[in-house]
């Protein structure tokens, strides 16, 4: 199971990446693992701006549904265009191409204050 060390995690099981106040959001190689084979990813929140911890969208498995976390506050910029037609990205590539959403962010402290790899880790036991 792969816990890239150059992200931030939620105990809601998204990872961040933060580059000049943009944020880049997907779902964990441990969340995508849990939820099994995902079937429908529903984000219809571009464009608004968002607290943290806010839902913006639902990923479908074929077992589950489950909310999307924001982990940071600001406004949804971009909506991975490959999802929609593609949700087996989401398994196939979590930390590459199957990520969910970029936010413009306008509390970067946020970002800070996110488990780190080691945490994360931790965190789900692995």
């Amino acid at each position: 199971m792969k816990f890239p060390s150059d992200l931030r995690y939620t105990a809601e099981h998204e990872w961040v990446e933060l580059q000049d106040g943009v944020a880049t959001v997907g779902i964990t190689d441990f969340a995508q693992r849990e939820l099994g084979d995902i079937v429908f990813v529903e984000m219809d929140t571009l464009g608004r701006t968002l607290n943290q911890n806010e839902v913006f969208g639902t990923v479908e498995a074929v077992k589950t549904v489950s909310d999307l976390y924001m982990p940071v506050s600001g406004e949804i910029i971009e909506v991975n265009p490959h999802i929609n037609s593609n949700p087996e990205l989401v398994n196939q590539a979590p930390y590459g191409d199957g990520w969910m959403i970029r936010i413009k962010t306008n509390q970067p402290q946020e970002w800070d204050a996110l488990m780190d790899a080691a945490g994360y880790r931790a965190h789900t036991g692995q």
